[in-house]
């Protein structure tokens, strides 16, 4: 407490007094000094409130005018809900309606990863009874849901077993679904997977095959439902904006019986000899449609549908014998003695020789060097052929009777490179193949000229380049299919017809609704009378006419009267070692061809030309006695 004391004098009294009165005098008395804080404050509140305002306005005019179309987007996006309508791909039929190509239903567990529960406690019972469910390791399944996808498929294609056991208790484990497919299901994958194809699994789109050059007339066009949800996700109502549209069929010209057997007798044969593989198509020369085409070794295009499994890829992939190779369409192959009939056939038009003629066939002929008399160079024979018109150098394949009339000798005039590659070319040889099928652009096959030697080998042309290339040896390359669209030209009276696989396209109520027309490529401008020579040269081959040493006599007792040409070429490489590729094509009936059957066996060890007489010889009678 302070000890000051404070006492008022009475003078001070007096002067207060005095101050009053000076202040009534000059009108300030009982006003005091004072700073306006009431009117500061208000003045504050309004201007803050102005602001406030202002700033409220102008974002109510960006919300509802400058962004409203974009908050509309994004309502309606909440509140409307637009699902797929599923739809089936069309399917594929052979020519008799069997049907070759299915849609089956498949059921895959699949897990929202942000739908999982919260606990820990509860997630772990989750995640142990669905690898119990499944079969499979906890931890594996951990791995799979670490993934950093939201959305993950656990276990694909569930077994009938499998799939009851989790309907039945999906609903206590939050977070994981069944989803419905429809996968891809091929009738004998392996009968019929590199003329068919498949489909790749993430994108259900054709990759091989008829499912890949027909792949939008096979594809669906899915539905839309829309859904209207309200602001709690309750379904308000359900409308179809846009209906399913199946995919539309296709019947093809493929005879599927016929492809079977000749798969069957051709795996039979290549297993007997040892083959490497083989490849053979069947044609019908009237139209070009493609009877049946195979490619051995094959794989299941049921794998691919499924979804392959790395280890059965691999496996593909590293097998030597290339079985995802389609042999048919993309194999190209030294020719042999299946060139001669079109050798022929430019000897005759070009009157380089005439139908009669006779040349004296010793097993072999001999060609001086040049400029050095002492060395001779020997182009052999498979045998003696003796006195030989062309039907019988034909019918007998004879090696000598070509060189002489490809290459010229002695006296006899030959056709030389440059006509016969242009001969082979007019049946379609070294030239890409205009199909409905895929085939690669590198399968164009092959056939060399001097031009093209220098160009690459900085060589000249040799007669012995010639002599080679008259009997389907050294440079030329053909494939199966390439073959036998040639020979199909030979007995359909010279039409170069562009194979057709497609024979029909059908609604979804299999009605036809479109019928794909057979094409002419070109109209063969070779005389007709030497289209027959060669016809009959080629039947000599079967029935041993005037020809002791007829290349196809096993034929003759088919029920149909047949026309043959086989071929060997010796393959020229250092991990097959007296090696060849054998040949046969065959077009029956003869006086009225429907097939035209080319075949070859792949890289088979030892000169063993008869092999795949046999093979043909099983096909034609089961097809014939069929019918």
């Amino acid at each position: 407490m302070s000890n000051y004391k404070f006492e008022i004098e009475p003078e001070e009294v007096l002067l207060d007094k005095l101050a009053k009165e000076k202040e009534k005098e000059i009108g300030i008395s009982e006003k005091k000094l004072e700073v306006p804080i009431f009117q500061t404050t208000l003045f504050r509140f309004f201007l803050l409130l102005f602001l406030t305002l202002t700033i409220l306005y102008f974002r109510t005019f960006q919300l509802q005018i400058i962004q409203a179309k974009e908050f509309q987007i994004k309502s309606n996006a909440n509140k409307f809900l637009v699902l797929k309508i599923k739809a089936e791909r069309g399917v594929i039929y052979d020519q008799k309606l069997k049907q070759l190509v299915f849609n089956e239903l498949s059921f895959d567990l699949v897990l929202n990863k942000n739908k999982l529960p919260k606990e820990e406690k509860e997630r772990e019972r989750v995640f142990k009874e669905i690898s119990s469910i499944l079969k499979i390791d906890p931890s594996k399944l951990k791995e799979k849901i670490n993934s950093k996808e939201e959305k993950i498929v656990i276990s694909e294609n569930l077994d009938h077993q499998t799939l009851i056991v989790l309907e039945t208790k999906i609903e206590e484990f939050a977070g994981f679904e069944i989803e419905k497919r429809i996968q891809r299901k091929y009738l004998e994958g392996e009968t019929i997977s590199h003329l068919i194809g498949y489909l790749g699994k993430a994108d259900f789109e054709g990759k091989e095959g008829i499912e890949k050059s027909y792949d939008q007339i096979l594809k669906e066009n899915p539905g839309k439902i829309l859904i209207e949800r309200d602001a709690k996700g309750k379904i308000l109502s359900q409308e179809i904006v846009k209906l399913p549209k199946p995919g539309k069929s296709l019947v093809l010209w493929l005879d599927f019986d016929l492809q079977k057997k000749i798969k069957e007798e051709m795996e039979k044969k290549i297993k007997e000899v040892g083959a490497r593989g083989g490849a053979a198509v069947a044609i019908d020369p009237k139209t070009g449609g493609v009877l049946a085409m195979v490619s051995l070794p094959s794989f299941d295009n049921n794998l691919f549908s499924k979804g392959i499994l790395q280890k059965d890829w691999e496996k593909l992939q590293k097998d030597p014998k290339n079985p995802l190779l389609n042999r048919a369409t993309s194999g190209q192959y030294l020719l042999g003695s299946t060139v001669k009939p079109f050798v022929a056939l430019a000897a005759l038009q070009e009157k380089i020789i005439s139908p009669n003629k006779k040349i004296n066939c010793q097993g072999k002929i001999e060609i001086p060097h040049r400029y050095n008399p002492e060395i001779v160079y020997k182009f052999g024979d498979w045998a003696i052929h003796g006195l030989t018109d062309i039907k019988k150098a034909i019918a007998e394949s004879c090696n000598v009777f070509f060189y002489t009339i490809g290459g010229g000798y002695q006296n006899q005039e030959g056709l030389g490179p440059n006509k016969i590659k242009n001969y082979l070319e007019i049946f379609g040889f070294g030239k890409l193949i205009d199909s409905d099928f895929p085939i690669p652009s590198f399968a164009r096959g092959f056939i060399g000229d001097p031009e093209w030697k220098k160009k690459n080998f900085g060589e000249n042309w040799l007669d012995g380049d010639t002599y080679n290339l008259s009997i389907g040896q050294g440079y030329i390359l053909a494939t199966p299919l390439q073959v036998a669209r040639a020979y199909a030209a030979i007995a359909n009276g010279g039409k170069l017809l562009k194979p057709k696989f497609v024979k029909e396209i059908l609604n979804e109520e299999k009605n036809t609704i479109e019928v794909i027309e057979p094409e002419i490529e070109s109209e063969i401008l070779i005389d007709p009378q030497n289209l027959k020579i060669v016809k009959e040269g080629m039947r000599w081959a079967v029935t041993g006419e005037n020809s002791p040493h007829a290349s196809a006599i096993s034929l003759s007792d088919l029920p149909v009267a047949v026309a043959a040409k086989t071929g060997t070429a010796q393959v020229s490489r250092k991990d097959c070692q007296d090696c060849y590729n054998v040949w046969i094509s065959v077009f029956a009936p003869y006086e009225d061809p429907k097939i035209v059957l080319t075949i070859v066996l792949e890289d088979v060890k030892g000169r063993l030309s008869q092999v795949v007489v046999p093979v043909a010889k099983e096909i034609l009678n089961w097809y014939f006695s069929e019918r």
